[in-house]
């Protein structure tokens, strides 16, 4: 018996099986940490390339992309990321004193860590798609969020809405293990291109 490559049902599972392993060499190239952005940025180039229509080829795209975003990437990690790490878990600290001042500050710096997530998604965003300077590119990612306010809450409901399925359901987590992660980028690229055509 032939399969036919044209056949709808076989080009379905060809992309799926693509994304699944797309979505296993992000998080391989995300075990150092330090490149969480590279890898981010990798996978936004390839999935926004891809949801302009099925332009490239996602999986054999990313470790090239992968390699010429290294050190921007480590650039965005450092200056935004990790911040918001620190926001983090400063927020636990002031928060578990329980007295109104630190719960001010916990909250202060709930918000200002979410800011930076934000702006750390953009980043890897502007890094995929652009070749700025650094010091544009984190510029530009610090003012998007307040430029495009509700395509940034869509943004950030991708990853707020599979960590709390996961939580609530947590066979879920196989899924973002096995696809989630390619699957929210290529959500997030639609958003990220509407973006980008009004602040091109």
């Amino acid at each position: 018996m032939r399969i036919d490559p044209d056949n709808r049902t076989v080009q379905g599972l060809t992309e799926f099986l693509e994304f699944v392993g797309l979505n296993l060499v992000y998080l391989v190239t995300c075990l150092p940490v330090v490149t969480i952005g590279a890898s981010t940025s990798a996978l936004l180039e390839v999935t926004i390339r891809y949801s302009d229509d099925e332009r490239g080829r996602p999986l054999p795209d990313y470790l090239p992309a992968f390699r010429r975003n290294l050190v921007p990437g480590l650039v965005a990690f450092a200056a935004l990321l990790l911040p918001a790490g620190l926001l983090a878990f400063s927020a636990i600290f002031w928060l578990a004193q329980q007295t109104i001042p630190t719960t001010v500050a916990g909250f202060i710096a709930i918000a200002a860590g979410v800011y930076l997530l934000a702006a750390f998604g953009y980043a890897t965003a502007l890094i995929a798609r652009y070749r700025n300077p650094l010091r544009q590119m984190l510029r530009n990612a610090l003012l998007l969020p307040m430029a495009e306010p509700l395509r940034t809450a869509g943004l950030m409901l991708i990853p707020a809405a599979m960590v709390s399925l996961a939580i609530v359901f947590p066979p879920v987590w196989i899924l973002i293990l096995t696809v989630g992660f390619s699957v929210g980028a290529y959500g997030a690229a639609f958003l990220l291109r509407a973006v980008f055509s009004r602040h091109s």
